[in-house]
C-alpha cells in the first residue's frame, strides 16, 4: 500500500467526519469563484457593462474576507481533526511508521481533501454563475443580460488561491506534528477529563464585562460613539469568553443542586456530561457566537437603515410628486394634465391628489424656545449648485389651519389647533425636534406681520425638501387671520403648492425623471420636488446590492459556525457511543439516548444563537440611538430568519450525528 492509497482510504474512512469540513470548503471556493467570473468577466472588464462599477470595489474586499476566513476556519478544522486522531497516528508510529511518513501522509490527505473541495468547488461555481449573473442583472436593472462566460483568469486565481491555502496548512500541520511523542500519543483518548472548576473572580468578570458592554451600548450616542466603541467591542469580547469558559459551569452546578431539576428523567445524564461539552467546546462557542453576532448585526443594520431611510423620505417628501408655482392657475412648471397623461401611460394612477393655496413671508424670523434657550429660524441665502455662484433666499408659507388638518388627516397625522393672534410654525424635516412657544415676524406683500408661536414641530404635510425653497418653513394660521392676510395679497403673488401621491411610487423612479425633465424651467431646479422616488430607487439598489453581496458572505459565515459545531461533534462521537453503549447494557432505551443526545446537541447549536441573538440587539438598540430613530424591533425579522435557518441545521446534524452515534453504540465493544 502506498501514501497515497492509504491518505485516500483514511478520506474515504473518515468522509462522514470531513463532510461538514469538506462542504464548508466547497462552498467558500464557490461563492469566491462566482466573484472572481465577475470581475473577470470580458463585458465587466471591457467597460461594456458599465453598471458592474457599482458592485466591484465591494466583490474585491469579499475575495479578501473570503480567503482570510477561509484559512483560518481551514486551518482550525484540520487542527481538531488531527487532535482527535492521535491515537490513530500512535498506531502508525507504533508499527514502524517514521515521524517524516506520518507527517507526509497528513500532507496528502489535507491536498486531497483540497483538491476535492476545489474542483467541486469550481464546478458549482459555474453551474451557478450564470444564476448569479441573471440576478445580479436584475437587481442593476440592466436591459441585456450578462452573458455566460468561464474566464480562465477566474478559474487559476480560484484554483490557485485555494490550493496554496491547503498546502500551507498543510506544511503547519506538518509543523505541528513534530511535537508529538508516542507515549502521548497513545494515550490522548485515555486521559480523565478532570474536575469542572470555575473561578469566581473569572465569573465576576464575565460578568461585569457584559453588563457594563451592554450599558455603554444604550447609552452611546453621536458624541460618545468614538470613546465607547471600541470599549464595547473588548468588553463584550471578553465577556462572551469567560461566559462559555467559566460562567456556564456556575450556571450548571446551579441546575445540578436543583432536585427536581437534575434528578428528572434523563436530565442527569444530559448535565453532567453537557458541562463537560460546552468547556472542551467553549473556545468554539465563543467563536461561533461572535460570528453569530456579526452576520445579524450586519443584515439588520443594512434592513434597519432600509426602513429609516423610507421613513425619512416620506417625511421630507409627503408627495412623491410636488411643486409651488407663484400665481394661481399659472401651470409655470408643468400642466397638471400633462402630468396626468405621463402617469397614465407609464402604468401608474394617483393615491392623492391636492392643492394647496399658501401666502409667502419675506423676511421672516421665528424665534422658539428650545430647553431653556432661543431657537432662531430666519429666511437664509444659500448657493443653489457648488459650481454656481448664483444664490437663492427662502420664504415661509403660510397656510390655512382647514387646509393643514384636511391634509393631516389624509396622512393619517395629528391635526392642530390654532386660535386667532397665534401660529404653529412647521420646521425643515431635518428639524426632528420639537420646540415650544415663541415669536413670529415678517413681512407678507411688504407689511408687517407679527403673532405668538404655540409651537414649532416637524410634522409637516407638505413637502420641503431642499429645492422647496418657498417652503422653507410652513407658517398654519387660523382660518379667520388667513382669509384676513390673504385679502392682502393679489393673485399673481400667491403661492400654490400642488401635490401628487402615485400608487405604488417606489416603482415609478424612471416615470418621475420623466416628468421632472419635461418640467419648464429645468434651468431652475427649486420649487420642484419630484425626487422621492428617484431617491428610493437609487438607495434600493444600493441596498439590494449590499445585501445581496453580503449575502452569500454571511451564508459563508453562517455555514462555517454549523460546521465547526458539527465537526466537533463528530470528533467526539467514538467517546460518545463508548459512553452509550455502557449505558445500553444497564437498561437505557434508544429513545432516552436519543433524547439524551438530541438535548446535548440543542444547547450547544443554540447557546452561541441565543447569545449572539442578545449582543446583536444591544447592538441594534446603540445604532438607534446614533441614528435618533426607534427601529430596533425590526431587527427581529432578522433573527427570525436565522433562528429559521439554525433550526435547519440542527435537524440535519442531529439526524446525521445520531445515524452514527447509535450505528456505534449497537455495535459490540
Amino acid at each position: 500500500m502506498t501514501f497515497r492509497s492509504l491518505a485516500l482510504s483514511n478520506v474515504k474512512g473518515n468522509f462522514r467526519a470531513y463532510s461538514a469540513f469538506f462542504l464548508s470548503s466547497v462552498f467558500s471556493v464557490l461563492i469566491f469563484y462566482i466573484y472572481a467570473a465577475f470581475l473577470t468577466h470580458p463585458d465587466v472588464v471591457n467597460g461594456t457593462i458599465a453598471q458592474a462599477s457599482k458592485v466591484r470595489p465591494g466583490m474585491q474586499y469579499c475575495q479578501y474576507i473570503i480567503i482570510i476566513f477561509s484559512f483560518l476556519f481551514i486551518l482550525y478544522s484540520s487542527s481538531a481533526f488531527l487532535k482527535t486522531r492521535k491515537q490513530e497516528f500512535g498506531l502508525f508510529t507504533l508499527f514502524g511508521m517514521t515521524r517524516a511518513q506520518l507527517r507526509k501522509l497528513v500532507i496528502y490527505e489535507n491536498l486531497v481533501i483540497g483538491a476535492l473541495a476545489i474542483i467541486v468547488g469550481i464546478l458549482l461555481g459555474i453551474v451557478f454563475s450564470k444564476l448569479f449573473f441573471m440576478a445580479l442583472a436584475s437587481l442593476l436593472d440592466m436591459k441585456d443580460t450578462i452573458s455566460f462566460a468561464v474566464p480562465l483568469k477566474a478559474l487559476w486565481l480560484t484554483a490557485g488561491s485555494f490550493f496554496g491555502l491547503f498546502l500551507v496548512i498543510s506544511v503547519w500541520t506538518a509543523v505541528w506534528m513534530r511535537k508529538l511523542e508516542i507515549i502521548d500519543l497513545l494515550k490522548a483518548a485515555r486521559k480523565p477529563k478532570g474536575r469542572l472548576v470555575y473561578s469566581p473572580w473569572l465569573v465576576a468578570i464575565a460578568l461585569i464585562c457584559l453588563g457594563s458592554g451592554y450599558i455603554m451600548a444604550l447609552e452611546m450616542e453621536n458624541n460618545t460613539f468614538i470613546y465607547l466603541a471600541l470599549p464595547v467591542l473588548i468588553t463584550v469580547i471578553i465577556g462572551t469568553y469567560f461566559l462559555f469558559s467559566q460562567l456556564s459551569v456556575l450556571l450548571l452546578r446551579v441546575l445540578q443542586k436543583r432536585r427536581s431539576i437534575y434528578y428528572n428523567r434523563t436530565n442527569m445524564l444530559i448535565l453532567s456530561q453537557l458541562g463537560y461539552k460546552i468547556r472542551d467546546n467553549s473556545r468554539i462557542l465563543f467563536v461561533v457566537t461572535l460570528l453569530s453576532a456579526v452576520i445579524m448585526t450586519a443584515l439588520g443594520t443594512v434592513y434597519m437603515m432600509q426602513i429609516q431611510t423610507k421613513k425619512d423620505m416620506l417625511n421630507s417628501s409627503t408627495y412623491s410628486m410636488a411643486y409651488i408655482e407663484q400665481g394661481l392657475d399659472s401651470h409655470a412648471i408643468i400642466d397638471p394634465q400633462e402630468l396626468n397623461r405621463i402617469v397614465s401611460e407609464d402604468g401608474f394612477s394617483f393615491k392623492r391628489e391636492d392643492k394647496v393655496v399658501g401666502l409667502p413671508v419675506y423676511p421672516y424670523r421665528v424665534e422658539v424656545e428650545d430647553e431653556g434657550k432661543t431657537r432662531t429660524f430666519t429666511d437664509s441665502t444659500f448657493r443653489g449648485y457648488e459650481d454656481s455662484k448664483e444664490t437663492r433666499t427662502t420664504s415661509a408659507m403660510v397656510i390655512a389651519e382647514s387646509d393643514y388638518n384636511r391634509l393631516a388627516k389624509e396622512q393619517s397625522k395629528k391635526p392642530i389647533t390654532v386660535d386667532s393672534g397665534e401660529v404653529v410654525a412647521i420646521t425643515n424635516s431635518y428639524e426632528m425636534n420639537d420646540y415650544g412657544s415663541g415669536k413670529m415676524s415678517g413681512k407678507i406683500n411688504g407689511k408687517e406681520i407679527s403673532y405668538d408661536v404655540v409651537k414649532a414641530t416637524h410634522e409637516n404635510v407638505l413637502n420641503n425638501w431642499t429645492w422647496m425653497i418657498s417652503n422653507a418653513l410652513t407658517i398654519v394660521m387660523d382660518d379667520r387671520d388667513y382669509k384676513s392676510e390673504l385679502a392682502k395679497v393679489p393673485a399673481e403673488q400667491q403661492l400654490v403648492f400642488y401635490g401628487y401621491e402615485l400608487n405604488n411610487w417606489e416603482k415609478a423612479g424612471a416615470t418621475a425623471a420623466k416628468i421632472k425633465a419635461l418640467a419648464n424651467g429645468e434651468d431652475d431646479p427649486y420649487n420642484k420636488d419630484f425626487s422621492r422616488s428617484i431617491r428610493f430607487s437609487e438607495m434600493n439598489e444600493t441596498i439590494a446590492l449590499t445585501v445581496f453581496i453580503g449575502l452569500f458572505i454571511s451564508l459563508l459565515f453562517f455555514i462555517a459556525a454549523g460546521s465547526m459545531i458539527y465537526f466537533k461533534l463528530f470528533t467526539e462521537i467514538s467517546e460518545d457511543q463508548a459512553q452509550f453503549r455502557s449505558l445500553s447494557r444497564i437498561g437505557m432505551t434508544k429513545k432516552e439516548m436519543r433524547r439524551t443526545a438530541v438535548s446535548q446537541i440543542a444547547i450547544i447549536f443554540f447557546i452561541p444563537c441565543i447569545a449572539g441573538m442578545c449582543h446583536a440587539l444591544f447592538a441594534m438598540a446603540a445604532l438607534d440611538n446614533l441614528m435618533g430613530t426607534s427601529n430596533w424591533f425590526y431587527s427581529f425579522v432578522v433573527f427570525g430568519i436565522y433562528v429559521a435557518m439554525q433550526c435547519i441545521y440542527f435537524l440535519v446534524a442531529s439526524n446525521s450525528y445520531m445515524k452514527s452515534m447509535l450505528r456505534g453504540a449497537a455495535s459490540p465493544s
